[in-house]
């Protein structure tokens, strides 16, 4: 019995430094670090998933018809340069932008 007081003695006292060795606090750099990636990861959308809404086919020829009228804008800003202003420019600008506003409202779906 003499021998078992020392010994809990003993236990009882190195208890606290047993225990903490098994469980280590993080310094507050780490834990604020840890703490923003979290709320940097709450904050970021998930990524977009584009759908085609319109036939494949269709888009093709509509992309077709907007790049044979953005071709012809150079040729006709040379026509207005030389005094000549073609007559169906205005019309060909407002083509594009409607073909482009459908295009990029049908990939953007």
């Amino acid at each position: 019995m003499n021998h078992l007081v020392p010994a809990l003695s003993l236990i009882v006292g190195f208890s606290p430094f047993l225990l903490s060795g098994q469980t280590h606090p993080r310094p507050p750099g780490q834990q604020q670090a840890a703490q923003a990636d979290t709320q940097t990861q709450k904050n970021v959308p998930p990524p977009t998933v584009y759908h085609l809404a319109a036939d494949p086919a269709k888009l093709k020829q509509e992309a077709d018809e907007l790049s044979r009228l953005a071709q012809s804008i150079p040729a006709d800003v040379q026509s207005i340069e030389k005094g000549m202003f073609p007559k169906d420019v205005v019309q060909k600008l407002k083509q594009i932008e409607k073909l482009s506003k459908h295009l990029r409202g049908e990939l953007t779906r």
